[in-house]
């Protein structure tokens, strides 16, 4: 019985970057890149993808990947990582992002050691602290913020918390080494198996609605979530002018 498991959801129907999986960075497609990158996790007992179309389902097996074919019907990958795991004997799902390239093995085991190690985390999950006003003022880096020991209490994609004695207004909001400490969220979640599968049968709450993020889901519901922070950053491919960057990206030789 596999303890753990990564599973990688991946879809050809990219509303930003049709066919994104199969986009050729640095010699070989994105979805080979995550593949690789999680398979030397120490901590993880098999990879898979999980996908609903052929073509990156016979890409995976071109360079001897593990495959799983899902519904095409799904909106997030969170339901389609679920569909893959039914069938697959384990105690721990870790997703990984078909879009990040960059992701490290470390990050896998940190997040499959987090539910090893603490019997009241539901999910697990990483954060690295922001070190640049990119990433602070951007919606599409997602900031989170802990309880003392180390549990979510809310992920957003506006600055939080805010300083209110630094910022006046939101035009104020800017980056400063010494004083301000936030946290970026790295989007690769470990999973209990029995909870995966019960938060896939959770209607959205008005929360992940507004903010667009499904862990608000699990907040939603009371599920805990603990947060280890990383050293590691990573880099998601969102457009083609992202993969440009990536060529370029000198933090990760790939």
């Amino acid at each position: 019985m596999h303890k753990a498991v990564v599973i990688i959801p991946s879809r050809f129907d990219s509303t930003r970057f049709p066919g994104k999986p199969l986009a050729t960075l640095k010699g070989k497609s994105i979805i080979q890149h995550v593949y690789e990158q999680a398979s030397q996790s120490s901590l993880a007992d098999a990879v898979y993808v999980a996908t609903d179309d052929k073509r990156i389902f016979d890409e995976v097996h071109s360079f001897d990947g593990h495959a799983v074919m899902t519904s095409s019907s799904h909106t997030c990958g969170t339901d389609r990582i679920a569909e893959a795991a039914k069938n697959i004997d384990c105690d721990i799902i870790v997703n990984v992002q078909g879009d990040e390239p960059f992701i490290r093995p470390e990050m896998v085991d940190d997040t499959v050691r987090v539910l090893r190690d603490d019997e009241k985390a539901s999910m697990s999950t990483l954060c690295v602290r922001i070190d640049n006003q990119e990433d602070l003022l951007s919606p599409h880096s997602v900031k989170v913020v802990m309880d003392r020991e180390g549990y979510a209490l809310y992920f957003s994609r506006s600055p939080i918390p805010y300083y209110r004695d630094d910022w006046k207004d939101v035009n104020s909001i800017s980056h400063i080494p010494e004083k301000t400490i936030l946290r970026k969220h790295i989007g690769i979640y470990g999973y209990r198996k029995n909870v995966l599968m019960e938060l896939t049968l959770m209607d959205k709450g008005d929360l992940e609605d507004i903010e667009k993020l499904e862990q608000l889901r699990a907040l939603s519901a009371g599920i805990k979530i603990k947060v280890r922070e990383t050293e590691f950053n990573t880099f998601g491919i969102d457009t083609i002018d992202d993969l440009r960057k990536a060529e370029e990206w000198q933090n990760i030789s790939l």
